[in-house]
This record gives C-alpha cells, structure tokens and sequence, in this order.
C-alpha cells in the first residue's frame, strides 16, 4: 500500500473528522465515561482501543534510602491517561557506572523496586500474548517491562534468559552513554564501530530467540540498518520525531536533529515491518503532536506510526514531577491519550486510523517478538 496515497484523503488541519458517534460494548467503556466529561466520540474511541505508550519512563533511585513503592500512583495516572499498557522502562547508565559489574546491580535493583510499585498499584507485567489478550477482556492496566540500553549485559549474553525470566521484553539495545562492552554506535557520537558490533549483533539474533522485542532507539543509521538485515522479525524505534518536524524552539531543533529520523530512515524501518513511535519532544500543543504524527505517517502510512511519549506516567510522591505525561498539556484538564485522541480526530484522523496508532500497530510487532 501506498502510505501517501493511504494519507492523500485528508487535508490535514483543514479537515475536521468524519467519524460519527458510535456505541462501544467494552470493559474499558464505563470507567472513560465517568472519569472526565469529554466528547462522547473521544470517550468512545479510548474505550475501544488498547492504546500503549512504546517508551514511558520509570527511573528508580538505585540506593533505594528515600524510595517508597506504596507512595507511586501508577495505577491511577494511568486510568487517568486514557494509556491501558505503557512499556515502562528504565536506564542503568545515568549516573555514570564506575565500575564491572554495577550495570548489573543497578538493573537488578530497578526491577526489584519495579516488582514493589506493581504490587502496591495491582498492576502486573505482559508476558505473553494470553496476557495482553486477558488485560483488554478484563479491563485491566499492565505493562510492559523494557529497559533502555543492554548496559547490564556487560559481555554476557546468558544475561538475557535470566532478564527474560524477570520479566523482561522488551529491549532498548542503545542508551546515551556506551557501554564498557560496546554493542554499536549511538546515534549522538562519532561513528566508531560502522554500525553494530559482533556482540550487537549476537544480542539482536539472541533476543529473537529469547522473545524480546528489539528496540533501536539510541541507534545510528547504520546500526539500524545492521540489525534489521540480521532480524526476521519486525523491530521498534520507540521514540523519536521525523526530522523535519522541528517544532519552533530552534535550540532545541538543534540539540534534538541527531536524534531524530529521516523519511528515507524511516521508510526502510517501515519495510521491514517496523514501527516508529512519535514522541512529544519539540511539541508544544496536542496540535503539533497530531501533526508530527500526522507528517511520519505521510511517509511511512498508519500501520507503521504509534506513540511513544518518552515521559512519566507517575513519580514518587513529592519526587520531581518535572515530564509527567497527564501533564504535559497545559491547556487540557484529561488525560494524554484522551486530549490527543480529541485532537486527531479534529486534525482529520479516522477513528481506524488512532486504533492502530494508539497501540495495535505496537501490539501486533510485540506478540510477533515474543511468540517463540
């Protein structure tokens, strides 16, 4: 299918939506009812959909003195957000390790305190496909355990099974800063490795056999590239932008391009069966955020396109708030994914198109990943 073509049919921002109000028989239905009174239609749509943040972070302090699990409201932003899963990930390389080996207790660590806050919220991990299917029948928030960069692999690839084993899978092979055992090039430094390292590559290959969803975020173009020549299965760039949508803060623009992907870039994620999220960097309103979606799925089409924030569904109580994702929109009293779907209707968007885009486009490569 053609994407332009699939996309031709709206003049996008000079369309208002064409989808009518319509009855959803959903267990997600009543609790979108009765928590904020927005438009009918919106409300809907949120119920229909099992709409998935592909990168939200929840960063845990590694020394653990001040963390308490019982004062993290995630069960509650996440209703709130209108999101029913997010890939809830964390980083081990900030700050910087020191020395062989805290990579590894750092990862530990965060998936202990991880373990805490899911216990005190009731909210359980994704494992397999059975339970994606039981949290949308049962109307149940989950999510997805990811980490962001394979840091704490530190060379040893039987590490992956005993991640997998605590519930890891989803895997961001890249982060900002590189690790003591290389895997590939970082998309913010100079090229030294000409794409993936031989380990990089071992880990791509071991993580399809494993069941873990490979996620190239972080990576250069060329490192991209390598993995998805050894892939056989679709792979994920969980939060970026399109580098041509720069938003109007042209500091940032400038801080953010090399993290940002290209139509010809994107074009070859899409074709091998890819899916990019959209994150909110560079968007200052719920507008921009449906243009910039609206400007990648131009080029790669709906099936290809989902949202991945990059902020945070909930802090501790008291902890800095500074990117929580409910309050990114200033101008909106509802949730994220509520005020975006408001909006990408109005900009043009059908009601099929934020179905996809919401999360079944992230669901449909994340059942292939894991299904071993």
């Amino acid at each position: 299918m053609n994407p332009n073509k699939e996309w031709s049919r709206r003049n996008f921002l000079k369309t208002t939506s064409a989808a009518g109000t319509f009855a959803v028989m959903n267990p997600f239905s009543a609790f979108a009812q009765k928590t904020y009174d927005i438009d009918p239609k919106v409300a809907a749509i949120v119920a229909q959909s099992f709409a998935i943040d592909t990168h939200n972070h929840m960063d845990v302090p590694f020394d653990g003195a001040d963390f308490d699990a019982q004062a993290v409201p995630l069960s509650n932003e996440l209703h709130k957000s209108g999101f029913k899963a997010i890939s809830m990930t964390f980083c081990v390389d900030r700050p910087k390790l020191n020395y062989e080996g805290e990579a590894f207790e750092r990862f530990i660590t965060s998936l202990d305190k991880h373990d805490q806050i899911l216990r005190a919220n009731g909210i359980k991990r994704v494992l397999n496909s059975r339970d994606l299917l039981h949290a949308k029948k049962a109307s149940k928030p989950v999510v997805i355990q990811s980490v962001e960069g394979g840091h704490f692999l530190e060379g040893k690839l039987e590490r992956l099974e005993f991640a997998y084993n605590r519930g890891l899978r989803h895997l961001g092979l890249l982060h900002d800063a590189q690790s003591a055992y290389p895997l590939g090039d970082i998309y913010t430094n100079p090229s030294q490795f000409g794409g993936l390292t031989p380990l990089g590559i071992e880990v791509v290959t071991a993580c399809e056999k494993s069941g873990i969803l490979v996620d190239l975020a972080h990576c250069s173009d060329e490192a991209i590239n390598d993995a998805l020549e050894k892939m056989s299965k679709p792979a994920i760039i969980s939060h970026t932008g399109l580098n041509t949508q720069l938003g109007n803060d042209q500091r940032m623009a400038k801080m953010m391009m090399p993290r940002l992907i290209s139509k010809q870039q994107a074009k070859i994620v899409a074709e091998a069966g890819g899916v990019i999220g959209v994150w909110t960097h560079l968007v200052e309103t719920p507008t921009e955020m449906a243009q910039h979606i609206a400007a990648l799925c131009d080029i790669v089409g709906t099936r290809h396109v989902s949202i991945g924030t990059d902020s945070r569904m909930a802090v501790q109580k008291g902890g800095n708030a500074r990117g929580l994702t409910n309050q990114f929109w200033d101008t909106s009293a509802q949730g994220f994914f509520y005020t975006l779907v408001d909006t990408m209707l109005k900009t043009g968007f059908t009601k099929e198109e934020i179905l996809n885009i919401g999360g079944d486009n992230y669901w449909r490569i994340f059942e292939e990943a894991i299904t071993v």
